[in-house]
């Protein structure tokens, strides 16, 4: 009996468990049997990878301070096209549960959902969706639940998702219509009142209406009880009333992020004291506040992780200060910090450019503006503004290199010669104690790598050495500090600026291939080989005495005065060209310091230093209507008294002209006029343009037009005399003016088509088409009637082939007369006999039998003789 109850008990059992694990019966054991199966299990483990996902876009997606931070987080990818397929294998799990949910404990019976947890798991599906940028699937969802579940607990959330991903979607307008309705007509709790109030004024943000977005986002800010939001909208808030130029209001919500401390993320809070530096009042502020309060922002530990942010204002407070020692050693600090932010980074490197640039140190301000670029982002205006100032720099660096050398000359070649050897035994001991200092590092450095070899049984380079800490090797200027390369990181140095590693390179390199010479297949054992022989056979030529005594001799030169006196110039046209290069780049300097970069102050003191060199006339009008200029902004009693000079010495020329308000219709455009003299140049009226084209550059010298007129003269020339003058004129145009168009245009040119042209040469081969050509003088007006009329003939009565025939400028003195279409050089000889022989034409004149390719290159390089000299068997 007892057999047998246990068997109708496990039969019940079984029977029980049928019926609770039914999705089809709507009981009691049934509906709370799954909805605890979904809860604890399926959704529990999909949570887990929800949370675990969510924690990575929020670890990887890092805010950018220096823009407005977007309301929500999550930054959205660009460019994946893929709606249905997931990215992120956690978000990926959490749909996959989420879906095992639905598929196996949905109970819809009779139309309605009884598993409880079926909106739940939705929900989850639409996040898990929406976090993988995945928003069309993750709308489907959303729209699930409020079709399905209207009565469901989760109803305002799943709206509020919906309208969140309808704004990643670009539909902001009705995310705002349909969130004006949710606060209209439901009774929210105060958390998801906020997060309405929140994506409101993200949407407003979107259709930039700002003041809206502030209003909603206060609102938000209010009623979150989420620490985290909160201080993110304070200071979303302080942001936005900065970009406004509200500077109380700003300040008063980034106190209201500082106020939080540790109840959020502490990032917020030290961002706020960062833009509140930002908008310090450096006219009326408490300098003694400021520097009490960063002071103990550093000094406190827990505030490591923001060093380079600190640094780095307290950097820009001494620089607007003026102190530039102290601006240079803390952004020095900030960059020693190795910051992962890379707009930092750039805006320290792009401030101690500035300051460089300031200070003249120009190439010291391109290697810093070089490693700015490399941090900034290429398509941000701000790189495009900087990259043309770089380009600009080159310039700058290349004159006021020729200013400084050509200055030096004609001081020292200026002086008595007393005083030129006082002046060169100063250099000398300058250069001593500079060589000693040098000595010392070396042996200093020489010493450090023998301990590294020592102490170290790897091949690896040593710890980077500050060179600023050495003595004799502080750049001027400033003050000392590692100059930066393009693509290092913020606080090493660029490997040839170190001596330190370029000891250890050299050391490594001559353990692992020797003593080698320049050349190539320098890797060969043989080179090695040969190179060990040449060095083996000098030693054995020279003892040990006579190389001292070389090395002794090199040394000793270098510290006499009569190794720098034998370098001076000693003829006064090589002093002239001195000069002239010297008031040239003085101009140049001028122009670019007035029209690229803006500095009226440096550009008035080049061209006032260039009037007073005693420039050349072409040079004297351009200088005083530049300054003329200048002093127009920044001192109008100097600028009349420029106006005065121009227009009682120069009364008829053309500034004093534009001075004097003279009627436009009697004052040429310069524009119109240059379109007159390329017109003569297209109609191939070469020796008119140049009869006049320097006259035209004299007259426009320091008008931007000039070097339109300089190409026209390059081209010109080049049509006349040939290749070599043409690249002679584009060289010329590539360096006077190599910031304008038409300078870059003739560098382009210089570099990829003249080398071109240069190799072409005469081809042998027979070729398809021939000419026969009849050289004549440009004046000899009987000779080329008599050829046309003897060709006009031909073309009337023999021409079967369908010859041409045209008249072809060489070179400034002579022309040919053509006869193009022949299609071999045999009948082309023929002909030409026709022409000597026949009595009917009888041209005297010799015929030149010639391809077109050949003609082509004669032509270009105006090199007949060379096609005309006998060849060699």
């Amino acid at each position: 009996m007892k057999k047998n109850t246990l068997t109708y008990s496990f039969f019940l059992v079984f029977f029980f468990f049928l019926i609770a694990c039914s999705t089809k019966k709507n009981t009691f054991l049934s509906r709370n049997s799954h909805a605890l199966s979904t809860k604890y299990n399926i959704l529990y483990n999909g949570g887990i990878g929800l949370d675990k996902g969510l924690k990575s876009i929020q670890g990887n997606n890092q805010d950018n301070f220096w823009k407005m931070l977007p309301i929500e987080k999550m930054q959205v990818e660009e460019g994946f096209a893929d709606e249905n397929k997931a990215k992120n294998p956690d978000f990926e799990k959490a749909e996959t549960k989420a879906t095992k949910a639905i598929q196996k404990h949905s109970m819809n019976i009779g139309g309605r959902e009884k598993n409880s947890q079926m909106d739940e798991a939705y929900l989850m599906l639409g996040k898990a969706r929406y976090y993988d940028q995945r928003f069309i699937p993750a709308l489907e969802a959303f729209n699930y639940i409020l079709y399905k579940y209207p009565n469901s607990s989760n109803i305002y959330t799943a709206k509020i998702w919906r309208e969140k991903t309808n704004m990643r979607l670009g539909n902001d307008g009705i995310v705002i219509k349909n969130i004006k309705l949710l606060l209209k007509n439901t009774d929210l709790d105060k958390q998801t009142f906020s997060d309405a109030n929140a994506l409101l004024a993200e949407a407003f943000l979107n259709l930039e209406e700002k003041d809206s977005a502030v209003t909603k986002l206060k609102i938000a800010e209010e009623f979150s009880r989420i620490n985290e939001d909160k201080a993110r909208y304070r200071f979303i808030l302080g942001q936005m009333y900065q970009e406004e130029g509200k500077k109380d209001s700003a300040i008063y919500y980034y106190d209201g992020v500082i106020d939080m401390n540790r109840k959020a993320d502490r990032k917020y809070m030290m961002h706020a004291y960062a833009k509140k530096a930002q908008l310090y009042d450096y006219e009326n502020g408490n300098d003694t506040i400021f520097l009490k309060t960063y002071n103990k922002l550093t000094a406190d530990r827990e505030n490591r992780p923001y060093y380079d942010v600190l640094f780095y204002e307290m950097g820009v407070f001494y620089d607007k200060k003026k102190e530039q020692e102290n601006a240079l050693k803390f952004y020095n600090k900030s960059l020693g910090r190795k910051s992962k932010d890379n707009y930092l980074v750039a805006s320290a490197y792009r401030n101690i450019g500035n300051m460089y640039f300031k200070n003249t140190d120009y190439t010291m301000a391109a290697k810093y503006y070089d490693s700015t670029l490399v941090k900034l982002d290429p398509k941000s205006r701000e790189f495009t503004f900087i990259e043309k100032n770089r380009k600009n720099l080159d310039d700058v660096i290349k004159y006021e290199g020729i200013a400084k050398r050509n200055d030096s000359i004609i001081m020292v070649y200026g002086l008595p010669a007393p005083d030129r050897k006082i002046y060169f035994e100063n250099y000398i001991a300058e250069l001593k104690k500079k060589d000693e200092a040098r000595r010392i590092l070396e042996e200093k450095e020489k010493e450090k790598l023998a301990n590294i070899e020592r102490n170290t049984k790897e091949d690896s380079g040593p710890t980077a050495v500050n060179p600023q800490s050495q003595p004799g090797v502080s750049p001027p200027g400033i003050g000392a500090f590692n100059p930066p390369s393009g693509n290092e990181t913020a606080s090493s140095t660029f490997y040839f600026y170190n001596p330190t590693t370029v000891a250890y390179g050299k050391l490594q390199f001559k353990k692992a291939w020797g003593n080698r010479i320049l050349g190539g297949y320098w890797r060969m054992a043989s080179a090695k080989a040969a190179n060990d022989d040449a060095l083996l056979k000098e030693a054995a030529e020279m003892d040990n005495d006579s190389v001292n005594t070389v090395k002794d001799s090199i040394v000793i030169e270098k510290y006499t005065t009569a190794f720098y006196e034998k370098q001076l110039p000693t003829t006064q046209p090589a002093m002239d060209s001195i000069g002239k290069e010297r008031n040239f780049a003085y101009y140049q300097l001028g122009l670019i310091y007035k029209e690229k970069f803006k500095e009226n102050k440096l550009a008035s003191d080049k061209l006032e230093q260039l009037l007073k060199n005693n420039p050349e006339e072409k040079l004297i009008l351009p200088a005083m209507y530049n300054l003329y200029k200048i002093y127009e902004i920044t001192d109008p009693a100097k600028a009349q008294a420029i106006k005065t000079n121009i227009t009682a010495n120069y009364p008829n020329s053309r500034y004093a002209q534009i001075l004097n308000n003279t009627n436009n219709e009697d004052l040429a455009s310069p524009e119109k006029e240059y379109k007159k003299w390329y017109k003569l140049f297209q109609e191939e009226q070469f020796d008119v343009v140049l009869d006049n084209i320097d006259n035209l550059i004299n007259q426009y010298s320091g008008d931007e037009i000039v070097s339109k007129y300089e190409l026209l003269k390059a081209n010109t020339l080049g049509k006349v005399n040939g290749l070599a003058a043409y690249k002679k004129g584009l060289e010329t145009v590539a360096d006077n003016y190599p910031n304008s168009v038409e300078g870059q245009n003739a560098r382009e040119t210089l570099e990829k088509q003249i080398p071109g042209l240069e190799k072409l040469d005469f081809t042998a081969v027979d070729g398809k088409n021939w000419k026969i050509l009849y050289l004549i003088s440009k004046d000899d007006a009987k000779s080329l009637q008599k050829i046309e009329e003897a060709l006009k003939v031909f073309l009337l009565v023999e021409n079967y082939e369908r010859l041409t025939t045209s008249v072809d400028k060489y070179n400034k003195t002579q022309k040919f007369v053509v006869i193009h279409g022949m299609k071999s050089e045999a009948y082309a000889n023929d002909l030409a006999g026709v022409f000597r022989d026949d009595k009917k034409y009888k041209i005297a004149n010799p015929a030149i039998i010639i391809s077109s390719d050949n003609y082509k290159i004669i032509q270009i390089k105006k090199n007949l003789e060379a096609y005309l000299a006998p060849k060699n068997p």
